[in-house]
C-alpha cells in the first residue's frame, strides 16, 4: 500500500475513503438504530434524478445530486408524515421517480456523459482534490449539526413518544435527520456509487452495534471500521486489479458476516453455561 501512496490518485483515494469513513460512522450510526435503511437506499437512487439534472443544466453533477437528494429527502420524509400513503410506498415512487427523471434527463442532454458509470458503481480512484474539499466541507456541516442536536438525535432514536412529550420538535428533527443521511449519500456515491452506498452506510454501524449500545462509542467504532474497510479495500483492489467501490463492500460485508458469526456462536456458549 505504501507503493501505491506515491501516486496522487491513490492518496486522494485514501483521503476520501477517511472522510466518507467520518460521515458513515455518524450518520450510519443513527440509519442503523432507527432502523431507516430502506429510506436512506430511497434517498440515495432518486439522487441520481440530480445527476441527470447537473448533465442536463451543464452543472457539476455532484451539485446537482446534492440539491435533489435533499430535496427527496425532505419530500420523503414530510409525504410520510402527513399522508396515509404507507412509508414504503412513498420511498418506492421516490426510488423509482428520481432514476427515471436522471435517466430521461441524460437522454436529453447532447453529447456522450463518459463518467456517468462512476456515479452508479463508484470510481474512488478518479475523485479529483476539488472533490476531497467538498468531502471536508460536508463533513464538518455533518459533525457540526450532530453536536448541536446530539440530545435532540438521541430521544428520537430511542423515545419518540418522550421526545414530542417534552416538547422536541420531532418532525423538524427528522427531517434533518434524512438530509444528513442525503448529504452523506452524496459523498457516498463516487466512492462506492449510488447502487452500493446501502452497504458502506449500514455496515459499520450493523457490526458497531453488536458490540456497543453506547451511541458516542458506536459512532468511533463506525468510523475506525468504514476508515479499515475503504483502506483495506483499496489495497485490495490495487493488488489484484479489481474494482475498488465493490471490493471495499465485498471486505465490509465479509467482516459483517463473520462479526455476526462469532456473536451468534458467542450467545450460544454463554446459554450453555
Amino acid at each position: 500500500m505504501i507503493e501505491a501512496l506515491q501516486y496522487e490518485f491513490m492518496r486522494n483515494a485514501l483521503f476520501a475513503g477517511v472522510l466518507v469513513s467520518v460521515a458513515c460512522g455518524i450518520i450510519g450510526t443513527y440509519v442503523v438504530v432507527n432502523r431507516i435503511v430502506f429510506i436512506s437506499g430511497g434517498i440515495a437512487h432518486a439522487a441520481y434524478g440530480g445527476i441527470g439534472l447537473g448533465y442536463f443544466l451543464g452543472i457539476d453533477p455532484v451539485l446537482g445530486a446534492i440539491g435533489f437528494s435533499l430535496a427527496s429527502a425532505l419530500g420523503i420524509g414530510v409525504v410520510s408524515k402527513h399522508t396515509r400513503q404507507r412509508v414504503d410506498t412513498v420511498i418506492g415512487v421516490m426510488w423509482a421517480l428520481g432514476m427515471a427523471m436522471g435517466i430521461i434527463l441524460i437522454d436529453l442532454t447532447p453529447g456522450y456523459a463518459a463518467d456517468l458509470m462512476s456515479y452508479l458503481f463508484g470510481s474512488i480512484l478518479t475523485v479529483p482534490s476539488s472533490e476531497i474539499l467538498l468531502m471536508l466541507l460536508l463533513d464538518g456541516v455533518i459533525i457540526l449539526v450532530v453536536a448541536l442536536l446530539y440530545k435532540e438525535f438521541l430521544a428520537l432514536s430511542f423515545d419518540e413518544e418522550f421526545a414530542t412529550v417534552v416538547g422536541i420538535p420531532v418532525e423538524r428533527i427528522y427531517l434533518v435527520l434524512l438530509c444528513l443521511i442525503a448529504l452523506t449519500v452524496v459523498m457516498l456515491m463516487r466512492v462506492v456509487g449510488l447502487i452500493l452506498v446501502i452497504a458502506l452506510l449500514t455496515i459499520p454501524a450493523a457490526i458497531s452495534d453488536q458490540f456497543t449500545s453506547d451511541l458516542r462509542k458506536m459512532m468511533l467504532l463506525s468510523t475506525l471500521l468504514g476508515v479499515v474497510f475503504t483502506g483495506s479495500g483499496l489495497w485490495l483492489s490495487y493488488v489484484f486489479d479489481l474494482t475498488s467501490g465493490a471490493t471495499i463492500i465485498i471486505v465490509a460485508g465479509t467482516t459483517f458476516l463473520l462479526a455476526s458469526s462469532y456473536k451468534s456462536i458467542a450467545r450460544h456458549r454463554a446459554q450453555m453455561r
